[in-house]
Parts: C-alpha cells; structure tokens; sequence
C-alpha cells in the first residue's frame, strides 16, 4: 500500500489501559465494544500485512499480498500537540448510523496464534490484554474469486451472531501499491469488479463496516491519468454494489493522512472515485497503517469532508492502532522505533463527524524492518503494548 495505511484484528481487556497512551483520553469500551500504515517519500515503502486478523479458510492469506507501508510523499505537517478540534455542528440524522456500539474481534488472527502457541512467554500476558484481545479489521488481500463470497460471510455471520459490527478490508484493485511492498490484486479492473460483486454477496444483512482499498485513491498519482480516472470509476461501482447488496453496509474511502495531500486535493480525489455520492459511500478513512495522532486526523478529516462536500450525513473513521505516540520525527515508516498503540476501537469517539476509532492495523505486525513484510512479531507487539 501507499505511503499511508493497513491493518487488522483485536479486542480490547483492561479499560483505559490502551487510550492511556494516546494523546487525549479516549471513550474505552473494554470488553463491552471489540478494532496503518506510515508515511513514504516517493512511491511504497514496505507496509505490513493486511490481514491482521486472517480471513477463514480455506485460503489464507497469501505471504506476497501484505499491505506496503504507506508513506507520505511530503513531510508531515507540524500541527500542535494543543490543536482543538473544529467546533461541532449540529449535523441531520446520520443515514444507518450503527445502532451497536461494539465491534467484532474476528477469533482467528496471527496475533491469536501466536498467544495459543506460548502460554510461557513473559510477553504474552501484555500482548493478549492490550493486543490480542481487542477488535481489529479482517482484511481480504488475496485475488481468489472462487472463495471471497465464502470467506466474507464467515466473518460477517460470525459477528451477527454475536450483534457485533465487523470492519473489512477489500484490497484486491489491480496495481495495488504501485509495485511496492504489497503490490497485487486483480489482473484488471474488469476482474476487480467481478471479485467485489461476490465480496459484497457475502455481506449478508447486519451491520458492517467497509474499509475500502487503502492507499487506492491516495495513492493513484503513480498511474497515468487515463489509468487513475478508470480506477476512480471502479472504486465508486465498488461502494454502490457494496452498499446496495446491504443497506446497513457502511463504506468509507481513502482520504490518505494528515501527513500526505492536502485536505482540498484529496477531496477532489475522492470526488471522483464516488466518495460524496450516498450511493456509493458513507465517508471517508485516514491513518491506516500510519502512525499520525487522532487530534491531527480529526482535524484532518473534517477539512477533507467539508471540501469534499455531498449529503450533511457523511462522517469519518481513523486508525488508532499505532498512533499513541504520533509519527517519528524523521518521517519513519518500517516498524519505527518509540511507537505505541493508540486510542481504543470504538463506534462512540464522542466526536462530531467522527464514526469510529479503528484497528485497521494490527499491532505487532511488521512493516518489513523487525520481521518480513505483514509476518506478527512479538518483540515489535510488545515494544507497542508496554
């Protein structure tokens, strides 16, 4: 992916314990609610798996599909520590707001794995608390038109059956990542189409949350302009058939990070890949897999909506999953040193057009610098966690 995003899989044991290391305190569900990618100079630094949570069998994800780490092409912007978000308006009725307040923690996932097989290991305490067992995305990285229907509705009738909201991750478009670290998906857009048609036949009728192929519009500048706008097209057919298949689907788009285009031009952007129309979108998604800090994002967000303009009803969700200490200095992206994890995932961010802090990417999966590309490292897990 781009130089901004990814992630995945999780849910939350001791409250405040994970928000405490954010900038501001953070509306915590512990158990009761269950869910980035950094920045780049140029084209893809490497970024880390994009299923953190791994889809169900029977194809697992491939170990060439993880998620490059996104970068931003520019430095990040210095906003301050003390900036206020904008003041709050008073907004119509958001269209299918999720009735839940809790989120899904998909049972199967790299980090689960890694807790089961070493019930020893000093680590493993903090990391199944503050990691394993908070609720993260499912993403769906690999091109297997054949399973997608499957994989999908597993994982989302196994949050039906608990009333609990998954977050999923479609990242098949074709020239994913620009030939980065996570390059893939689709031999063609003809095919990418074709695949999200049987995606969204797996959604099945509860509530769910859409992650719309990170890094896709952001990062779209590396395709030639004929390229870029057929992508665009694609990507709006993909949140009409998204949300027609089920109306209760909430779909948000690629708004990058406050650290990569300005909020105008990524709202252009995403006017063209469908991003204001109610058919095709809910809103808009920033920080996947990047590490910038939920004030910045806010403030960020809310710029990119009012730009981008459309129906009052279109709000904003953030990956938090790594952000507790903002974004390095130097620019950092591949598993940089002093990070930790950000506010707790949640559907009450008590902030206006603000749907939901997300764990897109999972913690402890590795950038490429602490252990291949997408693999879970336990010593990077608990670097974040402690």
């Amino acid at each position: 992916m781009a130089a901004v995003a990814s992630v995945v899989v999780a849910v939350g044991a001791v409250t405040g314990m994970v928000s405490a290391l954010d900038d501001r305190p953070a509306v915590d569900e512990a158990r009761t609610a269950e869910t980035n990618r950094p920045p780049r100079p140029d084209r893809l630094p490497a970024e880390p798996s994009p299923t953190g949570a791994r889809t169900p069998p029977p194809s697992p994800p491939p170990p060439t599909t993880a998620p490059a780490a996104s970068a931003s092409p520019v430095p990040t912007p210095a906003w301050p520590e003390s900036v206020t978000p904008s003041p709050r308006r008073t907004e119509p009725a958001r269209r299918n707001a999720p009735v839940s307040a809790r989120l899904y923690r998909h049972p199967d996932s790299r980090v689960l794995d890694w807790v089961r097989a070493n019930p020893d290991d000093p680590r493993r305490p903090v990391i199944e608390e503050r990691i394993a067992d908070r609720p993260a995305a499912v993403w769906f990285a690999d091109f297997s038109p054949a399973t997608i229907t499957a994989r999908v509705a597993a994982v989302t009738s196994g949050a039906a059956a608990q009333g609990r909201v998954p977050v999923l991750v479609p990242y098949a478009i074709p020239d994913r990542d620009c030939g980065g670290h996570s390059r893939g998906g689709a031999p063609g857009l003809d095919a990418y189409d074709a695949w999200i048609d049987r995606f969204a036949a797996g959604l099945g009728s509860g509530e769910v949350i859409v992650v719309l192929e990170p890094d896709a519009v952001a990062q779209a500048g590396c395709l030639p302009a004929g390229e870029r706008a057929e992508r665009f097209a694609s990507l709006a057919r993909a949140g009409r058939v998204l949300k027609a298949a089920n109306p209760k689907a909430r779909v948000y788009h690629d708004a990058g990070h406050s650290g990569w285009h300005p909020a105008g031009q990524q709202a252009e952007l995403l006017r063209q890949a469908g991003a204001a129309s109610a058919a095709s979108s809910d809103g808009v998604f920033s920080n996947v897999s990047n590490f910038h800090r939920t004030a910045d994002e806010i403030a960020y967000v809310r710029r990119v909506l009012d730009a981008l303009g459309g129906p009052p009803g279109l709000g904003a969700v953030i990956d938090t999953s790594r952000n507790g200490n903002g974004a390095p200095a130097d620019g950092g992206w591949c598993d940089p040193a002093g990070r930790r994890l950000g506010r707790a995932p949640t559907l009450a961010t008590g902030e206006e057009r603000i749907d939901a802090y997300l764990w897109v990417k999972l913690p402890g999966e590795s950038d490429g610098c602490k252990g291949a590309p997408g693999t879970f490292t336990p010593s990077y897990a608990y670097d974040l966690a402690r």
